[in-house]
């Protein structure tokens, strides 16, 4: 298998980022069917979370023109981590000219997305900006820690507010960005606790590579919005339903859920069980990253889904 790492300059206002991007492929013969993989948003998250599965379905496809691009968001992983002003609406800019960059007529793009990244790939088609031949959401989600956890209230809206001017200062950022993010406690009792589905997963060597991950210049801009709820593509249950009603009979969709998934995260995938615009449902084991945790298991449904949507056998 040939993996080629490159960066792509995304022009954004008056920022230039270097989005860092990693292409997963056998030897071209000819036209290829391009998946693209997007990772969750969080303090930690990289390409490094797709690697797995995307190993494990091109092996399962064996010399079929299949190409996975996996894509790290501006701000985190191996991209570059301008100051700015980062909402919802930025990535999902951002997703939608990654999109227009990669494919073209002879690609038949389809999207597995963690966590937000499913949501803002399914609020961009819903708008009409990207038009995904299928997406698959890996437990999706929609609401950041702080507001899943207390609420979106004027009142909570305001502390949010708050706290985030906080994280984005010199020195009391810092500060409150270590406290709260960079340090190896916290990394561990997060993943631990509601990321990973089995603690002994959570290695001593894993826990420092995410906490060098935090430590890059520029680290905390991404957080400080996802933490706050900045960076939801949605504000209520209700307008997550909508918008995967609003692709019924226009694109397909799997949607996997988790064993393990904290309690309010799990209610919000099990709402999609019975929704409209859901074409498949299933259930793996793991929380929020089974496609780290347990690559084979998700590559395997996938892999399924891939087949349903692209034609391909194995």
């Amino acid at each position: 298998m040939i993996i080629q790492t490159n960066y792509w300059e995304w022009k954004f206002k008056d920022n230039v980022i270097d989005v860092y991007y990693e292409e997963h492929e056998h030897e071209r013969t000819g036209p290829q069917k391009n998946i693209l993989m997007i990772p969750t948003i969080s303090d930690v998250r990289t390409v490094e979370e797709w690697r797995g599965v995307a190993k494990d379905i091109l092996e399962r496809s064996g010399k079929l023109n299949l190409r996975a691009t996996i894509v790290d968001w501006p701000g985190l992983g191996f991209s570059s981590r301008p100051k700015m002003d980062y909402d919802a609406d930025v990535m999902e800019n951002f997703v939608v000219d990654f999109i227009n960059e990669i494919s073209s007529s002879e690609n038949d793009l389809l999207v597995f997305g963690g966590g937000h990244a499913a949501t803002i790939v399914g609020r961009a088609a819903k708008k009409g900006l990207v038009k995904p031949k299928a997406i698959a959401a890996v437990a999706p989600t929609w609401a950041g820690p702080l507001p899943i956890v207390f609420g979106r209230d004027s009142s909570m809206q305001t502390r949010y507010g708050l706290l985030r001017g906080i994280l984005r200062t010199p020195g009391a950022g810092w500060m409150m960005y270590n406290m709260l993010v960079s340090n190896e406690g916290a990394i561990q009792s997060q993943y631990k606790s509601h990321v990973y589905a089995n603690p002994q997963n959570v290695t001593p060597a894993f826990v420092q590579s995410r906490y060098k991950l935090t430590t890059e210049k520029g680290s905390r801009y991404v957080p400080a919005a996802f933490l706050t709820g900045l960076l939801d593509p949605v504000n209520s249950r209700d307008e997550f339903l909508e918008l995967f009603s609003g692709l019924e009979g226009k694109i397909p969709i799997l949607v996997v859920s988790t064993e393990g998934s904290p309690k309010r995260s799990k209610a919000e995938m099990e709402a999609l069980r019975e929704a409209r615009g859901v074409s498949k449902f299933v259930k793996v084991a793991g929380a929020l990253l089974p496609h780290e945790e347990y690559p084979s298991m998700v590559a395997e449904e996938l892999y399924k889904f891939l087949q349903e949507n692209f034609e391909v056998n194995a």
